[in-house]
């Protein structure tokens, strides 16, 4: 590990899959990343599991326990900043994020959406490319802004559609993909790569397209 290092808090609100690539990115050895806290909304997530058996702190934080989405947020931001953390990551956080939360974090805060953004925005996203008879379909990472799955974004994975694919097999095989430029753009970020300019996300001090870093397999 470098000597310094850039701390990550970690949101999740499910199985954490998201979270497991990530952990397993930064056992190379030379990742500047370090996963601080995972933080879920849910005790019963398994992803805060998998931060326990890589020992990572964890907290709950229950939504249901608070009056109105400015109030959990509130508490949420505290929370986090008791970790000190240059970046937030949210990795199936089901949370539709306050405006003024979006803004205490702007431009280190970042989601993966399973759709080529700006198409399929919300939920359903693989149904929804079926049903559209799309060729192509992915995942994107993206700065998260006051617009719902509307940020700057970083890089998007680009996959072909099959003829015979279902909504589950088109899911898993956007999931493998989600597990590495996920991964990829947390360590841009860490390394001093990636940063959310005026007018869009940079690379390496250079704007990336409007479709941002894409990879195809």
């Amino acid at each position: 590990m470098p000597s310094t290092s850039c701390d990550v808090v970690v949101l999740l609100s499910g199985t954490g899959s998201n979270l497991q690539a990530l952990i397993d990115s930064t056992r190379t050895g030379d990742s500047p990343v370090r996963v601080r806290a995972v933080i879920s909304n849910r005790a019963d997530a398994y992803g805060l599991q998998r931060a326990r058996d890589a020992g990572i702190d964890t907290a709950v934080l229950d939504h249901k326990a608070f009056d109105g989405r400015e109030a959990f947020d509130a508490a949420l931001v505290e929370l986090i900043d008791g970790f000190a953390p240059q970046l937030v990551v949210l990795a199936g956080f089901m949370r539709i994020l306050s405006a003024g939360f979006v803004r205490h974090y702007h431009g280190r805060l970042l989601n993966i959406h399973p759709s080529l953004l700006p198409k399929y925005k919300g939920l359903h996203t693989h149904q929804r490319a079926l049903e559209a008879g799309d060729a192509e379909h992915g995942c994107s990472v993206h700065f998260v802004t006051e617009e719902l799955d509307g940020g700057p974004l970083v890089v998007q994975a680009v996959i072909p559609v099959v003829s015979d694919d279902t909504p589950a097999q088109l899911a898993q095989r956007v999931h493998s993909q989600e597990h590495l430029i996920y991964p990829l753009a947390v360590r841009w970020f860490a390394e001093g790569r990636l940063r959310l300019g005026e007018h869009g996300a940079l690379l390496d001090g250079q704007p990336l397209a409007a479709s941002g870093h894409l990879i195809r397999p």
